[in-house]
């Protein structure tokens, strides 16, 4: 041997042995712990593929339908609060209907004070009326008397 191939030896005895491969492991897939729905069942002559195919698609769409019954649920659960913002509503829209009939009520006084007011004026001119009338001719006869 050559002293190249001696290096060469000598490199590769140094070397470590090499990784030794892995056994080879199929990856696992985790299939919801839900038994298949009372509303089907496998068809006699139904492969394997197609049994696993069907049963994950209907697992999937029982998983959405009942999504949608929480939906549903919930939109009760807001019709309720809707139900009771509406209650409390018409209870508090019963004291501005208090308020408005007492708003109207004092209107009425109002109105009627002010009615009386003015006939009581209307009074208060017609007698200072007569009396000045009275005084005119009362003036005038004594005015006549005189002269």
């Amino acid at each position: 041997m050559t002293e190249i191939e001696r290096a060469i030896e000598a490199e590769v005895g140094n070397r470590p042995p090499p990784h030794e491969p892995n056994p080879v492991t199929p990856p696992t897939v985790s299939v919801p712990n839900m038994a298949m729905p009372d509303y089907v069942e496998h068809s006699a002559g139904a492969t394997e593929i197609g049994r696993l195919s069907a049963e994950a698609a209907v697992r999937e769409h029982e998983i959405a339908a009942k999504e949608i019954e929480v939906m549903g649920a919930e939109l009760i659960d807001l019709v309720k609060q809707c139900e009771l913002v509406t209650r409390n509503a018409l209870t508090v829209n019963e004291e501005p209907k208090e308020t408005a009939g007492r708003y109207r009520e004092e209107a009425k006084r109002v109105f009627r004070q002010i009615e009386n007011c003015s006939q009581v004026t209307t009074e208060v001119r017609n007698i200072c009326t007569e009396l000045r009338e009275k005084i005119a001719a009362r003036s005038a006869v004594a005015k006549t008397a005189q002269t």
